[in-house]
This record gives structure tokens, C-alpha cells and sequence, in this order.
């Protein structure tokens, strides 16, 4: 199983995210846009790891609290448009913490620095740079989080399917 831990957004964010993208495709970027049911923040990506239930476990040792979050730039990063998270130290602490737990039971996972963002658009093509207003005109400015969901990702037959395997509220 490839499995991760995120954060879902409220519908209200996921139509603000969404009005991004418009903007986006309104300025002749294309690629493979991420689907409205697919937007999320990975914390820690896991990998191919065969038992969810020992990283349920892990969460729910790990209290989630209320943290609100300011997006604060979209960029271009590697073929990707992303949208980032302002430095939030209470995210930043859970995300210390939930790494540290899953190494202390053993369980794998990518160590990259944790880089908080949002991926918009995959394979991006773009004709020009992106314009400056883009993130204000969507809207998006903040949103809140309350839990932290595990996903398992599968290849469908058109894009990826993320299913949420649980999840642990604030």
C-alpha cells in the first residue's frame, strides 16, 4: 500500500483552491490539474508500507489541534504549480512529532524537509511567468485544519485515487 498522512481542506477552501486553478487556465497553463477530491497537504509521505493500522496507531498518540493556515505564494516548482503555506511553528512541531513516532515504531518514511504546499497542476506547461495577483484574485488567504487523515493512493484508470484509510480530529 502507498500510504500518507494529510490534511483535507473545508469546501470552502477546496472552492477557493479551485478558482486558483481557473485563474491558472485562464492564463494558458496546462497539465494535469489535481482534482478537487485530490487537494490536500502532505505531511509525511510513507510509501509502500503494508500495515495502515500500525500508523493509525501513531496518530492517535499524537493529538491534533485546531491550526490555521495562510497560503502565501503559487510557484513553479519541477513541472508543478504549488501553492505554499506560510511558516506555521505548530505545524511545523506536529510534523516533527509525527516523524519522530513513526521512526520510533519502525515505520518508513521520506525524510525530505517538510516544504508545506498545496499541488495545483502536474507536467505544467506554462506560455508565460505567473501573474502576481493570482493568489488574491482566487480568494484563498487561510484556511483552518482539524485532522490529519492517512490516505492510501492508488493509480486509477484516470489519475490517482487517494482514499482516506483514517483520520484523527483536533
Amino acid at each position: 500500500m502507498r500510504l500518507f498522512v494529510a490534511l483535507y481542506f473545508d469546501a470552502n477552501t477546496v472552492e477557493a483552491i479551485c478558482k486558483l486553478q481557473s485563474l491558472l487556465r485562464d492564463n494558458d497553463v496546462e497539465g494535469n490539474y489535481t482534482k478537487p477530491q485530490n487537494l490536500h497537504m502532505t505531511l509525511t509521505f510513507i510509501g509502500e508500507y503494508g500495515n495502515p493500522d500500525d500508523v493509525l496507531d501513531v496518530l492517535e498518540t499524537l493529538p491534533f489541534r485546531h491550526i490555521s493556515l495562510c497560503f502565501s505564494d503559487v510557484y513553479v516548482h519541477r513541472e508543478m504549480v504549488l501553492v505554499s503555506v506560510a511558516r506555521n511553528p505548530g505545524l511545523e512541531s506536529y510534523v516533527r512529532r509525527l516523524r519522530r513516532a513513526l521512526a520510533e515504531k519502525g515505520i518508513p518514511f521520506d525524510r525530505k524537509n517538510f516544504n508545506p504546499h498545496i499541488t495545483l497542476v502536474r507536467k505544467a506547461v506554462l506560455k508565460d511567468s505567473l501573474p502576481d495577483n493570482l493568489l488574491k484574485d482566487s480568494g484563498l488567504t487561510t484556511t483552518d485544519a482539524d485532522m490529519v487523515s492517512l490516505l492510501q493512493s492508488t493509480q486509477g484508470k484516470n489519475g490517482m485515487i487517494y482514499t482516506e484509510l483514517g483520520h484523527i480530529s483536533g
